[in-house]
């Protein structure tokens, strides 16, 4: 392509060709030829439209329209030859079209901008890639119900401040996980329902002076409507900040819970297992097997906050309508969305594969005075006191068993009663850890009763 044929592209304005550095910032074919496929279904609308409202002939309409599908093909195929002189995807496209069919190529421009054109390329991809986050979301949340299912009686130690704070079940830390990434899903989707307005036919920024139909388009790429304002249309990207912040949100969810893996997969902690196909070993340690898989997702975070974090500052000093600025949106969201569906199916595959370790689970939820809050709800109950009474007769009796070496249910009933005299042998019951599960019958709590009716609630939701 020759510095003359690329001028073309833009028309008489200009009489020499860009140097080399200023063709090197201004494409931007060598990220969004991933847009091509979103470029020709586009296209393919906008050319129907033109046909029907009579602006194009269907003469011209149909050589467009299988121009068009041979232009895929070749993408898809991998021998088309992109050309940076051509700065863009929709401008590689346009030229390729017009080596297959002529002079009708020329005509599909007609009524529309590359403004409006890009910002419905980036919308409709923007909109596949949230239909795929909340697809991996599924399958993860179907593989924690798989997991929660299976330990819904599993007892083990909730933490907080990641301290031993009381005895829950394996399911329902299972199904808390559940809710957060059902959150994430419900933040994608909504999303998606604010953004499915078509920018197509905007034009340039002030529409067009053609007859065209906006809606017909709109329908024709599955919006619901086309974008109300011309000016809004094409200088809009709240959708790809709205995708960036729920994909940071999932991301960070997906952190959190591989910080935990790490944590429980750990010698010292030795709660799960993780499969080998999400493990790596040691160049100089035969004994080591690294939760590498779950590290990785806990620092893609970064570079999914860095996305948005950079979008956010792209965009913030824009005046209307269209800046050259936001050929900067692309980058920053399609690393953002490869990094997110990457670490959702590696957090999917270790949540099928991984082993809980029943046992280590049980001795650390006996561990640590996991049950002191059972015995303080016991000396309430039992003997009337005041909660914050009791919550004082239980801190002793703790200090007491650290003195001794022993947990709650190893001290004497003798014992406690020089603590309080009135604490009778019944209280045992309340200081084994499965009993204390079993009690926190409350919507949403740890009881297994409570967690396999969250996990009917979800399976019916699913579907």
């Amino acid at each position: 392509m020759t510095k003359d044929q690329s001028n073309a592209m833009w028309g008489g304005r200009f009489a020499a060709g860009p140097d080399a550095i200023m063709e090197a910032i201004n494409a931007s074919i060598g990220f969004d030829r991933r847009l091509a496929r979103q470029d020709i279904e586009g296209s393919r609308a906008h050319a129907a439209m033109l046909a029907e409202t009579g602006i194009l002939s269907s003469k011209d309409a149909e050589a467009i329209r299988e121009g068009l599908l041979t232009v895929l093909s070749e993408i898809e195929g991998g021998t088309f030859a992109f050309s940076t002189a051509l700065e863009d995807i929709h401008m590689n496209v346009e030229a390729r079209l017009k080596e297959i069919i002529g002079e009708p190529a020329g005509r599909l421009h007609t009524g529309r901008s590359r403004n409006d054109q890009v910002a419905t390329d980036f919308k409709l991809w923007v909109r596949d890639q949230i239909d795929a986050a909340v697809a991996g979301l599924e399958a993860l949340i179907r593989a924690l119900l798989a997991q929660a299912e299976a330990g819904a009686e599993w007892v083990m130690p909730g933490f907080t401040h990641l301290q031993t704070a009381q005895p829950v079940t394996w399911g329902h830390h299972m199904m808390a996980y559940v809710e957060m990434f059902g959150r994430d899903m419900s933040r994608f989707a909504d999303a998606r329902a604010r953004m499915n307005e078509c920018p197509l036919g905007a034009a340039a920024l002030a529409g067009t002076s053609f007859p065209i139909d906006r809606h017909a388009t709109a329908q024709a790429l599955g919006f619901d409507r086309p974008a109300a304002n011309s000016l809004d249309a094409v200088s809009d990207r709240d959708f790809a900040l709205e995708f960036l912040s729920a994909a940071s949100i999932c991301a960070m969810h997906l952190s959190r819970f591989a910080e935990e893996l790490v944590i429980w997969s750990s010698a010292q902690f030795r709660f799960v297992t993780l499969s080998d196909r999400f493990s790596t070993g040691s160049s100089i340690m035969p004994q080591k097997k690294n939760p590498d898989a779950a590290e990785l997702i806990r620092a893609k975070i970064g570079r999914i906050f860095g996305a948005n974090v950079a979008l956010m500052t792209v965009m913030k000093g824009l005046p209307l309508a269209y800046s050259k600025d936001m050929q900067e949106d692309k980058e920053q969201v399609f690393d953002a969305a490869d990094n997110l569906m990457l670490a959702l199916a590696a957090m999917e595959g270790m949540v099928r594969d991984m082993t809980a370790n029943r046992a280590a689970l049980e001795a650390a939820a006996a561990s640590g005075f996991s049950t002191a809050t059972d015995l303080a709800d016991w000396l309430v109950r039992a003997l009337g006191l005041p909660f914050r009474e009791a919550h004082h007769v239980t801190g002793a009796l703790v200090a007491l068993a650290e003195q001794k070496g022993c947990d709650l249910p190893g001290l004497s009933l003798s014992e406690m009663q020089q603590v309080h005299s009135d604490i009778r042998e019944d209280v045992f019951s309340v200081l084994g850890v499965h009993n204390s599960v079993a009690s926190r019958v409350s919507y949403g709590g740890t009881a297994p009763t409570q967690v396999r009716a969250q996990i009917g609630r979800w399976k019916d939701r699913l579907g």
